[in-house]
């Protein structure tokens, strides 16, 4: 034991070092309190009917009506009690606090890198804080996006697995990379784990370039084969959640179009302009050296102070506190500090100025080749994150590279870029500090990449308008809005203006003279331990104190004190309204609620209360995402309401703000008997149908499910003929009925074959689909029970085999460690 401490002692003083820095960062939550993310009060809203049902089961239901007339749960919250990846992380998250957890992982999981790569332990632990503080990575973390953060926490040490196989540390390598390609899967953000394999793509096609030179390609070959099979036992482990994620895909708004006539959706994948709508700018880059240079967070906390340009000319406009016409300019016409071309941001990526600094010297001294991995990935990732700003390579991966196309944002492909600079950075101290070069050599180079980066930043310090023009992509159109609020004063629109741009330059300029300043204390601090002014240790120490409190200023600025909350407060977060209270009165268990106070279709809020027609989720069913287009964007279809069975509208009024609710009258409640069938022959024909038609008396059936009708059997039943929802679960549906002819029964309920199964009097019957989303089935006559269950084999056999993956993935892992041990007592 005493051995043992003694060779690790190191690595827990500084893992001790991590948990202690992320308490301080995150102290509120010493205080009980949590962050007060957005995305998770929506994604709160969105499972308030799964986490009902799990309090009261004990396990959560697979599908939710709660949002979009419903869906199923894989993409909200869903339990894989056989994935053993699900306990790992379930286990982190009890024992660490919110976000306490995925920052230690950030920097633990970058350690174990930087010590695969045998930097010295202090060294690696600085090129952690790097890594860990790069500003996107807090930035997602303020925004909410957990399952992004868990994600990239896994980059490094998947890196590091693959770097130990290529080393010949086959059986570690193998179920290292094994145990963190399964908790990056459980993760739950495909988009972040596509990018990372693009890159370790590229990763493995250079190391195999150099075996064959090097005539080591067995070596090579086997290791590529541990590597396989740790990423089959990873697959295996997560079986459920790949097979529901990838069978829901088909069907979401990643899928293929079912309409033709809607030119922009003919193809599958999101289209263009949706996927580049967060485009990367080209000199927007230059963040990664100035976290200001293009203003920050789109907002106007620095143009509210009343030293700000923007303040002073509006003061002297309206002779009062211009705050409030600050705000609403804001609002209005995009008055804002923020200038890049995207829609809005959270903030830029801000690498760190010594970090930059480094990697220019890495680049001049770094003779190992994962160099030009480093260089030639992070130069494709940032033409690629250019999306719409520079389509040339865009444009070929979206058309021809495999999944690409299924994701948006393409900038947050940087996520990796934030890894590798670091990386190099961190490469190029190590070099420098192993005398594989001359002195002289060394503060040489090292005075060039000081020039390069502190000549920039200077240049942007003294003169900032000489590459940046500090207006946005819209300043013309702004310019324009500005006069006719003013009644045509355009000089006075033009002065407003000119000081946003003052602004946003006086920002640029504060902050080069920040990276000025860090790139200053870097260079001096590694001048002198090459003119062996200073030790070694001392260096590195003092090198990531600089790179700490570089990140940490920055980071604050996004993501603070401010940021937390009173738990109890974010589990009250939405209180319910006169008009919630009185709908909820309402004991009929499964109506719908059309919201128009909020942002129907992009806002979770009403999903807290009620189970609505709306919501927000980033993949809905492509049905009804094409429903909501035809029939819902321009005009409020009211036939569509009624087979949606939405019973209650809420709307607000615009003069006092107060909250309406009407009832639906017409609303075609939970099921029905329909008096004919309408048969059509696509899609398209289809929704052009039930843009006007009763869905009371009649069903509009795709012509695929004729075999499925007796069409001389197509009858309501008659006025005898009744159907009733006797039971509700989300995911198990019972009603009775009673006819005394053979009926077509239609459910308000969304169709999704690839699970739901109809059962009449306990056997399995067919049904299909009708009025474009719904589910409808000819039932026979007499007194009889139906069934709708939800029962998907991706799931179910999904999870058998998640169960066999996570013994075989214990038992390898076992297996490693212990020929690990005997090798290293040997």
């Amino acid at each position: 034991m005493n051995t043992w401490l003694k060779t690790n002692g190191i690595h827990l003083a500084i893992i001790g070092f991590f948990v202690i820095i992320c308490f301080a960062y995150f102290s509120p939550v010493m205080q009980g309190k949590a962050p007060a993310q957005s995305d998770v009060l929506q994604a709160k809203a969105m499972q308030k009917e799964i986490m009902d049902y799990k309090a009261k089961d004990g396990k959560g239901p697979l599908w939710t009506n709660q949002m979009f007339g419903g869906m199923p749960a894989y993409q909200i919250w869903v339990q894989y009690p056989m994935n053993g990846a699900t306990h790992v992380i379930g286990l982190i998250k009890t024992v660490l606090p919110d976000p306490v957890d995925v920052v230690l992982l950030y920097l633990v999981g970058a350690y174990l890198l930087f010590c695969v790569l045998k930097v010295n332990p202090y060294l690696a632990a600085a090129g952690a804080i790097a890594f860990a503080f790069t500003s996107y990575n807090f930035i997602i973390i303020e925004a909410g996006h957990s399952n992004k953060a868990m994600a990239i926490a896994f980059f490094a040490p998947l890196l590091a697995s693959v770097i130990l196989s290529l080393r010949g540390k086959y059986w570690l390598g193998g179920s290292l990379f094994a145990l963190f390609l399964a908790l990056e899967i459980r993760s739950n953000h495909i988009q972040m784990t596509y990018y990372l394999f693009m890159a370790l793509f590229i990763f493995v096609v250079v190391e195999a370039y150099h075996a064959f030179k090097d005539k080591r390609f067995p070596a090579f070959g086997k290791a590529i084969a541990f590597l396989a099979i740790g990423g089959v036992l990873a697959l295996m482990v997560n079986a459920s959640t790949l097979w529901t994620t990838y069978e829901y895909g088909e069907e979401s708004n990643r899928g293929k179009s079912n309409l033709t006539t809607d030119a922009a959706q003919e193809s599958s994948g999101l289209s263009k302009e949706y996927a580049y709508g967060w485009s990367q700018g080209v000199g927007e880059s230059f963040t990664f050296l100035i976290p200001n240079l293009y203003g920050g967070a789109s907002g106007i906390d620095a143009l509210i102070k009343p030293e700000s340009n923007v303040y002073k000319s509006l003061a002297a406009l309206t002779g009062g506190d211009p705050t409030q016409a600050i705000q609403q300019l804001g609002g209005q016409i995009g008055l804002q500090q923020y200038w890049g071309g995207k829609p809005f941001t959270s903030g830029p990526y801000y690498f760190g100025a010594i970090i930059c600094f480094l990697f220019v010297f890495g680049l001049m001294i770094v003779r190992s080749r994962m160099k030009w991995w480093i260089l030639g990935t992070t130069i494709l990732f940032m033409l690629l994150s250019f999306g719409s700003n520079f389509p040339l390579v865009s444009d070929i991966f979206f058309d021809y590279l495999p999944l690409y196309n299924k994701f948006r944002a393409v900038e947050s492909i940087l996520a990796v870029v934030g890894l590798l600079v670091p990386l190099l950075a961190i490469l190029a101290i190590k070099e420098a500090m192993e005398g594989q070069y001359e002195q002289g050599v060394l503060v040489k180079k090292l005075n060039i990449a000081a020039g390069v980066t502190g000549g920039f930043v200077l240049l942007v310090a003294i003169i900032p308008t000489l590459f940046f023009s500090f207006m946005s992509p819209n300043h013309g159109l702004m310019i324009d809005a500005l006069t006719q609020m003013l009644q045509n004063n355009r000089g006075e629109a033009m002065k407003i203006a000119n000081a946003l741009v003052t602004d946003r330059a006086d920002l640029a300029r504060a902050d080069a003279l920040r990276s000025l300043f860090f790139i200053a204390a870097g260079y001096a601090l590694l001048w002198a331990f090459l003119k062996k002014k200073m030790s070694l240790q001392l260096t590195i120490i003092l090198i990531g104190f600089a790179v700490l409190i570089d990140m940490w200023q920055v980071d604050r600025r996004y993501l603070n004190n401010s940021n937390f909350a009173n738990k109890t407060d974010l589990t009250n977060h939405f209180q319910p309204r006169d008009v919630d209270t009185f709908i909820l009165a309402d004991k009929d268990p499964n109506f719908r609620v059309l919201d128009l106070s909020i942002s129907t279709f992009s806002d979770a809020s009403a999903s807290q209360f009620h189970k609505t027609i709306g919501g927000y989720h980033a993949a809905k069913l492509k049905r009804y995402q094409e429903l909501i287009d035809k029939q819902f964007s321009k005009s409020i279809n009211q036939d569509v309401l009624d087979m949606l069975n939405t019973k209650y509208i809420i709307t607000q009024d615009q003069q006092n703000g107060s909250y309406k609710m009407q009832r639906n009258p017409t609303a075609a409640g939970n099921a029905w008997f329909v008096e004919s069938v309408r048969f059509a022959k696509d899609a398209d024909e289809e929704m052009k149908a039930i843009s006007s038609f009763d869905p009371k008396r009649e069903a509009i059936v795709d012509e695929r499910y004729k075999s499925l009708i007796d069409p001389k059997k197509i009858t309501s039943g008659g006025a005898t003929a009744m159907i009733k929802l006797e039971s509700y679960h989300p995911d198990h549906l019972v009603y009775s009925y009673s006819a005394p002819t053979d009926v077509i029964a239609v459910f308000s309920e969304v169709y999704y074959d690839k699970g739901w199964n109809m059962y009449v009097d306990k056997v399995k019957k067919p049904y299909f689909r009708a009025d474009y989303v719904l589910r409808a089935a000819q039932l026979e006559a007499g007194n009889h029970t139906v069934e709708f269950k939800f029962e998907p084999v991706s799931y179910y056999t999904g999870e058998k085999i998640s169960l066999a993956g996570s013994v075989l993935l214990v038992a390898a892992l076992g297996f490693a460690l212990y020929g690990n041990r005997r090798k290293k007592a040997a």
